[in-house]
């Protein structure tokens, strides 16, 4: 694994909102069939990292590389090429952002018919399938609201995977739960994990992080303080600032 090459390349990303510097030097490499977490306090910039992977927002300097799809954002971006970067990932989002006029299948159908032009039928196809996978075959035809906030967050993980993206992205995908959910969205990450998908997850779910993370960034006030296994990141810190952070997260009281 050590040999592959990345399929996720970050060079010096840089990103402000106004005179905020909100990410600096942002540095890292994710190898193919591997899962990186990112973890970090609220308003750390780890949600920033994230979108500026998928250019939802648009970084201000620094190189992202995904496969062959390479975009230098000190230099100016066309169109075109913003377009086939985004492309190559696929999000899910804290909110699930289901079309509600939409069914579940509906749902997951729209990106590759409206976006990719693929005929309805092998969508349709396509969508089932992957409706199956995330326990949810018996769902197709529901609308949002009749789903509960797990059902309709594996609901958004079914329509970005239709997209067949080269790397996966998650933004705290259980944090608008209730507790009594989480678990079903996490054992569908968790099997994605097992089927080899590249995923980048931004989490506060630590003990999940421990099982599924090949490795681990901590991030805060904009800058990668730590980076590792998770055995050596989440268990045997090497910055003050991270067992304060954790300390926090796994006792509270």
């Amino acid at each position: 694994m050590t040999d592959t090459p990345p399929l996720l390349q970050v060079s010096g990303v840089e990103k402000s909102f106004g005179d905020h510097l909100v990410l600096r030097d942002i540095s890292f490499d994710v190898r193919p069939g591997t899962v990186t977490v990112i973890i970090g306090p609220s308003g750390s910039g780890k949600t920033t990292v994230l979108r500026t992977l998928n250019a939802l927002d648009t970084a201000d300097g620094g190189l992202i590389s995904i496969g062959d799809e390479s975009v230098d954002f000190g230099t100016g971006v066309g169109r075109a090429a913003l377009a086939r970067f985004r492309a190559q990932s696929g999000m899910v989002f804290q909110a699930h952002n289901l079309f509600p006029h939409k069914t579940a299948i509906q749902n997951v159908m729209e990106g590759p018919v409206v976006v990719q032009k693929r005929p309805k039928d092998e969508a349709r196809a396509d969508a089932l399938r992957l409706l199956t996978q995330v326990g949810l075959a018996e769902k197709a035809d529901q609308y949002p609201y009749q789903l509960s906030g797990g059902q309709q967050q594996r609901v958004g993980i079914a329509r970005a995977l239709a997209l067949k993206p080269k790397l996966m992205l998650f933004d705290e995908p259980t944090s608008a739960l209730d507790p009594e959910l989480v678990g079903e969205v996490l054992c569908v990450i968790r099997d994605l994990a097992n089927e080899g998908w590249t995923m980048v997850i931004v989490t506060h779910e630590i003990r999940f992080a421990q099982q599924v993370a090949d490795q681990v960034l901590f991030i805060d006030d904009g800058v990668v303080l730590e980076r590792g296994a998770p055995k050596d990141v989440l268990t045997n810190p090497t910055e003050p600032r991270l067992r304060q952070f954790l300390h926090r997260i796994l006792d509270p009281l």
